[in-house]
């Protein structure tokens, strides 16, 4: 099992450090969280909280994860960024495969694309993107994406997006891999057809194992269970060495983590502390866990 930083809602000063800190103590990966912007109101809630409320606030920062992937980039040699999920039913591809081409290129092909439709109308209304028929939409951004990322001189005649040939430069240095976000049916169908892997938002080990129980399934009615596939995941209750060996067992292939909240540090902490919780993570779990399965 791969581990990945989670730096959501932590200050933008402090994302350097963290990475540098991740990549030492053994982690794959930073995932990168997107949010557009805080509205006042919203006339949806948020789907991944009991009651529906929004757990930041209008002065939580949060950094464009293309901008950051690059920034955190340029001072890494290995580590991998993967966004966990930006929201592409707001987003126009065709101008988010230039920022993704970009990206892929200065990190040296150390970017993968998490993607989720949305939740709030807010968003899409004001970013000029129609909220009815979200998944529709959703699924044609996807195809247009793929065939933009995998380069060439390429055309699209959709429905909701239409372009004659046009080719971006530079083409990633490998393939972007794509992990779809998302709980619902359609969403795990969605990952099983054309995703690289799945992400989840914040779940319990008993939902993790059923819905990763139904993904094998899906993928194996479309003849994939033998594709490379990560299953990516926020476990809330499953925590410390024996938590984390249960998530595997679960079938977790990367989890997603914040060492310094086991430590008792808010987000807003001071980065000496934080970095410390990371290395004591490394030691105490990733090494020991790389150590029990070599």
């Amino acid at each position: 099992m791969k581990f990945s930083l989670s730096i959501a809602m932590n200050p933008l000063d402090q994302l350097g450090e963290l990475a540098r800190a991740a990549e030492e103590a053994g982690f794959s990966s930073i995932v990168l969280p997107d949010s557009l912007f805080y509205s006042e109101k919203v006339s949806a809630d948020y789907p991944y909280t009991p009651d529906g409320s929004r757990f930041w606030t209008e002065d939580t920062p949060w950094v464009d994860p293309l901008v950051a992937a690059a920034a955190m980039g340029a001072v890494t040699e290995r580590l991998e960024f993967y966004t966990s999920v930006l929201k592409l039913g707001s987003r126009n591809p065709v101008l988010l495969a230039r920022q993704v081409n970009s990206v892929a290129a200065l990190t040296g092909g150390r970017f993968g694309l998490g993607l989720g439709i949305g939740w709030s109308p807010e968003e899409f209304e004001w970013c000029g993107a129609p909220y009815e028929r979200r998944g529709k939409r959703f699924d044609e951004a996807i195809e247009v994406l793929r065939l933009i990322l995998d380069g060439g001189m390429v055309e699209f005649h959709g429905e909701f997006f239409d372009f004659d040939k046009l080719r971006m430069s530079p083409t990633p240095p490998k393939r972007v891999p794509f992990y779809i976000g998302g709980h619902t049916d359609i969403a795990l169908r969605r990952a099983a057809r054309v995703g690289d892997g799945w992400s989840s938002a914040m779940m319990t080990l008993d939902q993790l194992r059923d819905t990763i129980k139904r993904l094998k399934e899906l993928l194996a009615e479309r003849g994939r269970e033998n594709d490379p596939f990560e299953f990516q995941a926020v476990c809330v209750d499953r925590f410390g060495l024996d938590g984390f060996r249960e998530q595997a067992e679960a079938g977790v292939t990367d989890a997603i983590t914040m060492p310094w909240v086991f430590e008792g540090l808010g987000f807003d902490a001071e980065v000496g502390p934080k970095v410390d919780a990371i290395r004591k993570f490394g030691d105490e779990v990733i090494a020991k866990l790389a150590g029990s399965e070599a």
